[in-house]
């Protein structure tokens, strides 16, 4: 017969996905847009946990937060719960036939060329339940949020993923047509860099990138307007405040109606492309594997 276990002795539970992601990060404000939760719930947390256990987990250097040497050793044995409980869950989650197919991905993404197709999506395998997350802020596909990833990869992946590529990762700027008439009718990238720029923070190097591909030399511009998504900054190139960086085919809807149009004819391909990623064991279940045909089948297509 198993030993009880004494839960009396369990710390705040809770709390030990904060302590994680903030030893992980080294950051309470990383740990925390990671969990979707504040700064203050995640700064509680860890409060809560050190309070139960009497001792410091963190300290002060400098402006960043380091574990003690006691929080160095309360996090192997949490990191490996976690993940213990991360692998039982997930084997129960794959062995439900009607669970919904989960796809993570970005909000561009998300907004611009998923969620247009979900309608056909579902019209197509109705059989199918779907999730859509875009909660996680980073680059990497997470196996625990998503049986699927529509995701960046500069290189493929490390061989426990399918990977299956979908378009390639091009920049190419875009603007309303008003906007590109100011250009006059043979511009060139030495003018586009007179009008106002937007980039995305997490693709600073973008434009910089763009102008150095053209071979003109000494090309410079005002400091572009930074935000957090491409889908933001679509949305200010809409209403004319200025030219975006396309990264993918997440404009086609308004590059097809002439909403949006090229105000020069230059684009360059960045490293890696845009995909599908998935453990290969997810990928070989007969639902995912018609999600991603599916979604394979509709690169081109133009979902308004």
């Amino acid at each position: 017969m198993s030993t009880k276990i004494d839960l009396r002795k369990l710390p705040p539970l809770n709390a030990l996905k904060g302590f994680e992601a903030t030893v992980r990060r080294q950051s309470v404000r990383e740990a925390a847009e990671e969990l979707c939760l504040t700064h203050p719930a995640v700064s509680h947390q860890i409060q809560q946990l050190e309070a139960d256990l009497g001792v410091a987990l963190f300290a002060r250097d400098g402006r960043h937060i380091v574990p003690t040497a006691e929080g160095h050793a309360l996090y192997v044995h949490v990191r490996q719960a976690l993940a213990t409980l991360v692998d039982g869950a997930e084997s129960i989650r794959r062995a439900q036939v009607q669970r919904p197919v989960r796809i993570q991905t970005y909000v561009t993404a998300s907004l611009r060329w998923l969620a247009p197709r979900f309608q056909a999506l579902s019209h197509d395998l109705p059989e199918v339940k779907l999730l859509l997350s875009t909660c996680a802020p980073e680059w990497e596909f997470d196996d625990s949020v998503g049986d699927i990833g529509l995701v960046y990869c500069e290189q493929e992946p490390a061989a426990q993923y399918v990977w299956e590529p979908l378009f390639d990762y091009e920049l190419q700027p875009v603007c309303t047509p008003q906007m590109a008439a100011m250009l006059g009718p043979k511009p060139t990238p030495t003018e586009l860099a007179k009008l106002p720029l937007i980039v995305t923070y997490s693709e600073r190097h973008a434009w910089n990138l763009w102008f150095d591909s053209t071979l003109k030399t000494g090309v410079t511009y005002k400091a572009p307007v930074v935000v957090d998504t491409l889908a933001l900054a679509l949305e200010m190139a809409l209403k004319g405040n200025g030219v975006a960086l396309l990264n993918g085919p997440f404009a086609d809807a308004e590059l097809k109606s002439g909403q949006l149009v090229f105000p020069v004819a230059h684009r360059v391909k960045a490293p890696g492309a845009w995909g599908l990623i998935g453990r290969v064991e997810v990928m070989q279940n007969p639902r995912v594997a018609q999600v991603v045909t599916w979604l394979k089948n509709s690169v081109g297509r133009v979902f308004a």
